[in-house]
């Protein structure tokens, strides 16, 4: 009777089962990434040069759980969001595709020769500025997979710096020393050092990123050879130049040579006024002289007008005239030949 009634107490019993679904969906999730494993370790942000080769690591390791087929993705992640990742070059059924631009894709591969050997690495035989961005390594092997993500970002080494002195090279003035690189990707830093002669003076104010050294007080003792290094991330280039110490001219001498140039000059100048004047005055001097000249002279004689003349004259003017009206035969009229007197002229 006892064993009946206790059977019937425990049959009303109940027994309630708490089923934790976020435990679980973490174990769940920990049992099929722990199967899949990328091991790469290096750094994830890589700074290149331009034009240099470089390989994103991706190595991996799988177990026995992982029973699908490898498929291995290397993708450009797009800085939108809302937009799709940039597949370039993928590994599944032990084949390898190419899905990126052909320009992009030259000189991009696997680098192992088999990726299905746990080596998804990518290469790039020689980086341009496209090349810059995020990339994503995937590895999946159901139910396994993991990722890793590297930043690339491609740069410009700097070009070989110019260096000159802007300014004078004397001594007691300021010398300012010019450093200046036209290529290469920002920040670009400059960096003097004094080769010869010492270090470079304490008072000397030098900016890294304009590239001046500026010493306010040039001296003797701070001449020599000066170097200037540019650098940047992934490169640096120098030059060099000879800073000399020029000695100032005597200020005395500069002013008295200036003072008896400029007092030359005025007398040169006035030298040619003096000329001018004179030639001006000697011109005059002679027209009036020769005007002088020809009023002096007494006028010629007059001539006793001869009678052959005047009647030559008329003659002649009364053929002329005859001539032009009638155009009568031409007749010779032969005269005596007049003796002239050069005193009374012709006789008549």
């Amino acid at each position: 009777m006892y064993e009946t009634a206790l059977r019937e107490t425990y049959k009303f019993v109940p027994v309630v089962l708490i089923y934790d679904t976020d435990c679980a969906r973490r174990a769940f999730s920990q049992n099929v990434t722990a199967s899949m494993k990328v091991t790469s370790s290096g750094p994830q942000t890589l700074q290149m040069a331009q034009g240099e080769p470089v390989t994103l690591d991706c190595t991996y390791t799988s177990s026995q759980a992982d029973t699908g087929e490898l498929d291995i993705e290397w993708s450009v992640v797009s800085p939108d969001t809302t937009k799709k990742d940039q597949m370039i070059i993928s590994y599944t059924g032990g084949r390898r595709y190419n899905h990126g631009d052909p320009d992009l894709m030259k000189g991009v591969d696997f680098t192992a020769t088999d990726p299905s050997q746990g080596d998804a690495s990518l290469s790039i035989a020689s980086l341009t500025a496209s090349h810059d961005g995020t990339y994503q390594c995937k590895v999946k092997k159901t139910p396994g997979v993991d990722s890793r993500k590297i930043s690339l970002i491609v740069m410009v080494r700097p070009s070989v710096p110019k260096c000159w002195v802007d300014g004078v090279e004397a001594v007691g003035e300021p010398a300012s020393l010019r450093c200046r690189s036209d290529q290469g990707s920002a920040p670009l830093q400059y960096s003097w050092r004094r080769e010869s002669g010492g270090s470079i003076p304490p008072d000397a104010i030098q900016n890294s990123l304009t590239g001046e050294l500026l010493i306010s007080n040039h001296s003797v003792s701070q001449s020599g050879v000066y170097s200037c290094e540019v650098s940047n991330a992934v490169g640096k280039e120098s030059c060099r130049l000879n800073l000399q110490a020029v000695k100032p001219p005597n200020r005395a001498g500069v002013i008295t040579g200036t003072v008896v140039g400029c007092l030359l000059l005025i007398m040169i100048i006035l030298i040619i006024i003096w000329l001018l004047i004179f030639r001006c005055n000697w011109n005059r001097h002679e027209k009036e002289f020769s005007n002088d000249i020809r009023e002096d002279v007494p006028a010629p004689e007059s001539r006793p007008t001869s009678r052959i003349s005047s009647f030559r004259s008329g003659v002649a003017y009364s053929q002329v005239g005859q001539t032009q009206n009638e155009h009568p035969p031409s007749t010779n009229t032969s005269y005596s030949t007049a003796k002239y007197d050069s005193r009374f002229g012709y006789a008549v």
